[in-house]
């Protein structure tokens, strides 16, 4: 799939997170790097409160998210809850920067951040900021002399960054061994109460400028349209959101394959058959056990939301019993999970890869199910071996 830089969803950007104390310099070494007065800069401790995201492009790597960090010697309870913001950071982070202040040397906080960046295999550099003012001595490859004020070493550490990771070659396609030019592909888009204003969602147009990259022609039409869409075309596939499954399974015949925008973005990010797995949880389901439904990103809900009205709908329809729900969105996940019979993540369009699989190991260490809304929603529809049909290895997973 080919985007511009500045198209590039932020899911997709190499995440670069800068850390470190108080008054090293992070935000100055930002607006270094970035040539730009992205960050706010004072000589007052604790200048940065929340992380700061700013994304750019930065070769070779291409696409990026730089973040800046509170200091993570913050004190103080509103300091506290600024460090533990900071270290959520650490969730999604693809390649670290530790901004040292030169002058002061490393400090045990910042040894024990480096003890987390090996621990979560983390990439990470050590940049000895103010280094016009004193020369550290340098002990290992991922150590540089830097100085944001003179802009010293600045290019060497951009260049030094190139080198930590590769830009990811997904070896999961979208849709491109899927269709051939002039396929036609029906793209199923409700316009309802909970469809953002004036736009499409990422995943239906990350799959339309998929499909016109490989000169296929999609047809988008909503759930009303549909069957005379398939009256007057022969399409190689329908692609539906997750929420219609139940009612476009009825029009689609069972000769055209069909499946659902967060089915093909799991099998994209790598997930489908972890989230196809977890969907047998959904027939265990005991009175009064506890679900999460999880969401990567925040939006307004709307009075018939997908999470909050329709799923658990859905989830207890399926169960015939009555459950309990607890929603979580943006950054905030929980570490303990052992209260929940199951976690519904949402496509995670919005989340970066090493944030989802965050998330997904958190679940697997601590032995809860997890799934997606589209594998869930297939589930309680009885369609999802259905939907499953274009991935047969996947699909064999059911029993």
């Amino acid at each position: 799939m080919i985007l511009s830089m500045n198209e590039t969803p932020s899911g997709e950007r190499i995440q670069i997170a800068f850390f470190g104390m108080r008054n090293a310099g992070k935000s100055s070494v930002i607006n270094a790097v970035t040539n730009q007065k992205l960050s706010v800069v004072s000589e007052i401790k604790g200048t940065t409160t929340d992380p700061v995201y700013k994304a750019m492009e930065l070769l070779p790597l291409g696409a990026v998210m730089l973040v800046d960090t509170a200091g993570l010697d913050d004190s103080g309870e509103l300091g506290d809850l600024r460090v533990e913001k900071s270290l959520q950071v650490l969730e999604k982070t693809d390649i670290a920067v530790l901004v040292v202040d030169a002058i002061q040397g490393k400090t045990s906080l910042d040894e024990q951040l480096i003890d987390q960046f090996r621990k979560r295999k983390i990439p990470y550099l050590v940049a000895y900021n103010k280094s016009d003012l004193k020369k550290p001595e340098i002990s290992s490859a991922s150590e540089i002399c830097i100085s944001a004020k003179t802009g010293e070493h600045i290019q060497e550490l951009k260049e030094l960054l190139a080198k930590q990771i590769a830009p990811p070659a997904n070896p999961h396609p979208l849709i491109s061994d899927l269709l051939q030019e002039n396929d036609l592909l029906v793209l199923v888009i409700p316009i309802d109460e909970s469809a953002p204003k004036g736009r499409l969602i990422l995943p239906q147009q990350q799959v339309i400028r998929a499909a016109l990259d490989l000169h296929a022609v999609p047809i988008c039409c909503q759930v009303s349209e549909l069957d005379y869409i398939l009256q007057k075309f022969s399409p190689k596939m329908v692609v539906t959101d997750s929420q219609a499954f139940g009612q476009v399974s009825k029009i689609v015949p069972e000769t055209v394959p069909l499946t659902s925008f967060s089915i093909l973005f799991a099998r994209y990010k790598g997930d489908l058959d972890l989230v196809v797995r977890g969907a047998a949880a959904l027939d265990h389901l005991k009175e009064g056990d506890k679900i999460l439904i999880s969401e990567g990103c925040t939006h307004h809900r709307q009075c018939n939301d997908i999470g909050t009205v329709k799923l658990p709908r859905w989830i207890q329809e399926h169960a015939h019993c009555t459950l309990n729900f607890a929603w979580t969105s943006g950054t905030e996940f929980p570490k303990d999970l052992q209260e929940y019979a199951l976690v519904v993540h949402c496509g995670a369009c919005m989340l970066p890869p090493r944030a989802v699989q965050f998330r997904q190991a958190i679940a697997s260490e601590q032995h809860v199910p997890i799934t997606n809304y589209g594998t869930t929603i297939a589930h309680c529809h009885g369609i999802l071996k259905r939907s499953l049909s274009l991935f047969p290895e996947t699909a064999a997973l059911l029993k």
